[in-house]
């Protein structure tokens, strides 16, 4: 048997365990009452990464920019001239003239009574204002003698008024043999095509290849995943593609070969990203330019390189735009003249970041915008050029 002291120790534990149940018990005690469920807490909003757009709170000096500095080139446009009306011809030239935009070249020239039939709306009707490229059909590459018979069709349209050659994304990546295999840039059967363009006197412009994230897993890594979404057929991986690497290789093989030919590496080459890249390809071959058409994003984020790289290569980089739309064109003079800070991209999926200006001399912005369209392009009126 416990002590009687024992017994009454527990006692008055129990009892001091019950003093806050008794005391809420009490009258007039809220927890008398039935007790109130909770309310559910408001779900976080949510939303996509594409309706993510943040308003910058930065307040930095802001230089709009709607004309360009100096009378300019766009060596990179796309028209399609074959079934343009003089209304809408003149409709365009008033707005290059809004720009200073002194001449386009229109890179969708097509070749045979095409390319004649486009080059008399454009060109005929205006021919100080635009240049016109053709454009060679390399699916029938299987054909005998298929090169011989492009490069003569090629002599024939420059006769009719060609500047040069436009090369689609389509060779090396998606013309196919008669075996169904892959074509390469650097096919030999191609060689009579790139001669015939140093002989004429004219350059070639290719795009070869896409950003090399297209070949990077779609992840939460991939920087443009935003464009992989909305476009899922610009993915490339093996089998049906070669690597970035191996498609590049073959455009610069192609450059090596034929020295005595111009190129113009369209799109910053897809080395915009790899300046340092990019200047030792141009180091290594003197034929080769580049031009800054749909990739403005990437000297815009790194301006202290990008910079540097056009004040050295200053004589080899053309201006460009790709996709004709007025509006976007304020970016890139924006971007190329003024030392603006963090100011947005015009389009989402190319960049999800902010741009800096270069703030570049002003003997560099000549070259770009147009003196070096002036010594590679055949036919540009200089009249419109200051000296």
């Amino acid at each position: 048997m416990k002590s009687p002291r024992l017994l009454s120790l527990a006692l008055s534990l129990c009892l001091l365990a019950l003093v806050p149940s008794i005391r809420a018990q009490g009258p007039g005690s809220p927890a008398a009452k039935p007790a109130v469920p909770k309310t559910a807490a408001e779900p976080e909003p949510t939303m996509s990464f594409e309706e993510y757009e943040p308003k910058s709170t930065l307040v930095v000096p802001e230089h709009i920019v709607t004309r360009a500095k100096y009378p300019f080139v766009d060596i990179h446009n796309h028209q399609d001239p074959v079934e343009m009306t003089a209304e809408q011809v003149a409709q365009l030239v008033k707005d290059m003239d809004g720009l200073n935009m002194a001449v386009m070249n229109n890179l969708s020239g097509r070749s045979g009574a095409e390319f004649q039939k486009g080059w008399a709306n454009l060109g005929g009707r205006y021919p100080k204002r635009f240049t016109q490229f053709a454009n060679v059909n390399f699916s029938k590459i299987a054909e005998p003698n298929f090169g011989a018979k492009a490069a003569a069709q090629l002599a024939d349209d420059v006769k009719h008024g060609a500047a040069g050659l436009k090369v689609f994304k389509d060779l090396g990546m998606f013309v196919k043999d008669k075996d169904g295999s892959r074509v390469h840039t650097d096919d030999p059967r191609l060689d009579p095509i790139w001669d015939k363009c140093a002989e004429l006197g004219i350059p070639v412009l290719i795009h070869t290849g896409e950003p090399n994230a297209f070949w990077f897993p779609m992840d939460r890594f991939n920087e443009r995943w935003l464009e992989l979404k909305q476009f899922p057929g610009r993915r490339r991986s093996s089998p049906q593609f070669a690597s970035f690497e191996e498609t590049m290789a073959e455009q610069h093989n192609m450059f090596r070969r034929h020295p005595k030919t111009t190129f113009i590496d369209a799109h910053l080459g897809w080395l915009g990203n790899d300046l340092g890249r990019l200047g030792k390809l141009l180091d290594e071959m003197p034929n080769v330019n580049t031009e800054i058409g749909a990739v403005l994003h990437e000297l815009g984020r790194q301006p202290r390189a990008a910079r540097a790289f056009l004040i050295r290569y200053q004589d080899r980089v053309l201006f460009g735009k790709d996709i004709w739309e007025p509006s976007e064109y304020h970016t890139y003079f924006r971007t190329l003249e003024t030392a603006d800070e963090y100011f947005p991209y015009y389009r989402k999926r190319h960049a999800f970041w902010r741009l800096y200006g270069l703030d570049l001399p002003d003997e560099v912005l000549r070259k770009i915008y147009y003196k070096n369209a002036l010594r590679i392009l055949p036919g540009i009126d200089r009249s419109l050029f200051p000296g």
